[in-house]
């Protein structure tokens, strides 16, 4: 039961920490400290009691002792069922008046309360009144486990986050209904000891998941400090290197110039073309070095209002001659305003079209679709080109990784570069690819953070288009 402790308030403390203001979270945290707390109570009577006791112990201390056993105990019979609800509530929203929403969290504390103050106290044989309080936890849980299961994903980048959960959290809350609270209320008590092994397996679950596809935005968030530090180790390196070799590309400017007139002013045609050739490196030399640093260089926002959908219908146009053979769809749900800046997410929304028109090579479809749901409004571009492996998904945003081998022109620094746009929007890039479907790349901005608003009814405009 120590593990079983460590092991849950480690993974209540990695989802609170990972999403301070989710809601999500913080129930789905308190879902694991309910249990963590559980396995302390048993820990205290079955280890840490009687070794008091045995040990000679005063009774002041056994006492305090026992009341937290008794606190922890209690915590996971009524904190579990309760936690969970509200977990479920908040990951599946009900649509309810804004202010029964609020008070949600009150009214499922009312049979807590009642049990509280009208059933006998705890007690190491019933800890809980198992007859009454079967009643009330069995519901919550059997309809946050239903809710949960009918949560439908509108991108397939978060179904995995979907049926992680579903493998995580829901069995182990669901053994755990049925051993503390269902057959306790039929007699057999002390199922709980049971738990131990499908919690230990759902953690060697969680940690696995958490460390191959992440969870609950943990994952999400160790590889954004990670691509943070790279892009402020390129942009310093850029701007050191771009500085320096600015000036030593003056100075050979400098020279050649005076080189290429005494080379006209001496009629030498073989010295005034090399002194060309010299002169044209040094300026795609600085040219090179230059949109790099540009697309390197730490961004600065000027945010405006800005209607998110005509931007999207703006930047497609741009890549209207590129189409070829390639079939465009456009689904854009139109009449959201955000404070956003504009030139920064068409840059960073042109760099993913770009990509994608690369991948499909003048053939397949290409869909930009624009859709929102409760918290987030998502930009998605989906393209049917040959798509990427787990090798190549885990390096694409590093900046200079590039899959186009052969071009002087690309740098690896697209990806990296919508990154930081939407980084400095509070937003995310997401990105899933399947080797020989395709690539999708999800924009995501907090409606929060962005200050989005709907400016008109919702209007769903579809678009084909071919080059």
């Amino acid at each position: 039961m120590l593990f079983v402790l460590i092991a849950l308030w480690a993974i209540a403390a990695i989802i609170w920490l990972s999403d301070r203001r989710a809601s999500v979270n913080h129930w789905l945290g308190a879902v694991a400290f309910s249990g963590g707390a559980g396995a302390l109570a048993a820990v205290l009577d079955l280890q840490w009691l009687p070794a008091a006791a045995e040990a000679g112990m005063n009774q002041v201390a056994q006492q305090l002792l026992y009341r937290l056993q008794a606190f922890s105990s209690l915590t996971s019979y009524y904190g579990l069922p309760y936690s969970f609800a509200l977990f479920a509530i908040a990951y599946k929203p009900v649509r309810l008046p804004k202010r029964l929403q609020q008070l949600m969290p009150f009214l499922l504390l009312i049979p807590i309360v009642l049990c509280v103050l009208f059933t006998p106290f705890y007690n190491t044989m019933y800890p809980i009144s198992f007859k009454i309080v079967v009643w009330w936890a069995v519901p919550y849980i059997m309809y946050g486990a239903i809710q949960v299961l009918l949560k439908r994903q509108l991108h397939a980048s978060f179904s995995r986050t979907h049926w992680i959960i579903c493998s995580t959290v829901l069995p182990p809350v669901m053994f755990c209904m049925v051993m503390n609270y269902v057959f306790p209320s039929f007699g057999m008590l002390r199922m709980w000891v049971y738990n131990t092994w499908i919690i230990g397996l759902a953690v060697t679950v969680f940690v696995i998941a958490l460390f191959t596809y992440g969870f609950m935005g943990v994952r999400v968030k160790i590889d954004r400090r990670r691509y943070d530090s790279t892009l402020r180790a390129v942009t310093s390196g850029t701007a050191i290197l771009n500085h320096a070799i600015k000036n030593d590309a003056g100075k050979m400017r400098l020279f050649s110039e005076k080189m290429k007139a005494y080379a006209i002013e001496t009629d030498q045609q073989e010295l005034l073309a090399d002194v060309e050739t010299v002169l044209n490196a040094s300026r795609h030399m600085q040219e090179m070095l230059q949109r790099v640093h540009r697309r390197t260089e730490d961004l600065v926002l000027r945010v405006e209002v800005t209607d998110i959908a005509a931007l999207i219908e703006k930047t497609m146009k741009g890549y209207a001659q590129s189409l070829g053979n390639i079939k465009l769809q456009s689904v854009l749900n139109e009449g959201w305003s955000c404070r956003i800046d504009p030139a920064q997410v068409s840059e960073a929304l042109g760099n993913i079209i770009a990509n994608a028109l690369e991948a499909m090579q003048d053939k397949g479809e290409l869909s930009i679709l624009l859709s929102e749901t409760k918290r987030e409004l998502i930009i998605e571009v989906r393209d049917t080109g040959l798509g990427m492996d787990k090798s190549e998904i885990t390096k694409v945003m590093e900046p200079f990784y590039t899959t186009k081998s052969g071009s002087d022109t690309n740098f690896g620094l697209g990806l990296p570069y919508a990154y930081h746009v939407m980084r400095k929007h509070k937003g995310m890039l997401g990105l899933r690819s399947v080797p020989g479907v395709g690539t999708s790349v999800y924009m995501t901005f907090p409606k929060r953070n962005v200050q989005a608003t709907k400016i008109d009814l919702h209007v769903t405009q579809r678009r084909e288009a071919n080059g």
